[in-house]
């Protein structure tokens, strides 16, 4: 849902046409169509500049040639948010993005990849092989759509940042549960004094993390430059997120490897 929401539809809600909004992101809002982010590429996954896909002109249409690489949604998606290169421009500046139908002729889905954690969200590896799409489902100008990304990239960062907090909180509080009744060396777990202290830091880093969370959102709804703070959030996110599970994790002693344990 996240992709759907913010990372594949928000530069084309930015910077789209009527007509491109009329077709992709209605639809994408009302729940009828699946959406997919197609920037990162075998060789240029955090550097976008070096992605080789391209996109040439050839009359009203563009030929797409190339592939993107975990790729969330590509096995179900109907359409792609496509990020290729339309111009031998400096990397920066020849950038194209793209509404791109996954069912058009020549795009082939190689393969659904097998991830270490996520498991509810589909990732695949496409291929573009002489897609012809409309050089109408352009999203804003040609040649915008590194920076449009960039813009894009901080929508999906303070996603990501906000979506970490409730997973933190539910797996803090699980543990004060599950230490509370597990007994050892006659009393609870809980009852040990550096446990409390463990999970009462613990819940005060996911309450800074909110902060900082949202700090970050207020900027941006009121149209500020974000990308200092959304990129500090997902830091701290991402870093939390390792040393909850990992904390917590300890606590459960031989059940907190057993699928049946949430943590």
């Amino acid at each position: 849902v996240g992709v759907q929401t913010d990372m594949a539809t928000p530069a084309l809600a930015r910077f789209g046409s009527d007509t491109v909004k009329r077709q992709f992101l209605q639809p994408s809002i009302a729940g009828d169509f699946v959406a997919c982010l197609g920037v990162s590429e075998l060789g240029a996954g955090s550097d976008v500049a070096g992605l080789k896909t391209t996109a040439v002109k050839d009359g009203d249409d563009y030929v797409i040639n190339g592939g993107k690489m975990w790729t969330t949604n590509g096995t179900q998606a109907d359409w792609m948010c496509l990020l290729a290169n339309t111009s031998a421009d400096k990397p920066h500046k020849n950038k194209t993005m793209i509404c791109l139908p996954m069912n058009t002729k020549g795009i082939h889905v190689e393969r659904k990849l097998e991830k270490l954690g996520m498991l509810s969200s589909d990732t695949a590896e496409i291929r573009f092989e002489d897609v012809r799409v409309p050089q109408s489902f352009r999203i804003g100008d040609e040649g915008k759509g590194f920076t449009y990304q960039m813009i894009q990239f901080q929508e999906e960062r303070l996603f990501a940042s906000a979506n970490v907090l409730m997973a933190l909180e539910r797996i803090i509080q699980d543990t004060i549960t599950y230490t509370k009744g597990r007994q050892i060396f006659g009393q609870p777990v809980l009852a040990n004094q550096v446990v409390h202290f463990r999970l009462s830091e613990l819940l005060t880093e996911v309450e800074a993390l909110r902060s900082l969370v949202y700090r970050a959102t207020q900027l941006y709804t009121s149209g500020g430059d974000v990308t200092k703070l959304a990129s500090m959030a997902k830091l701290k996110a991402g870093r939390l997120a390792r040393e909850v599970a990992d904390s917590c994790l300890q606590y459960y002693g031989g059940m907190g490897f057993m699928h049946e344990t949430q943590v």
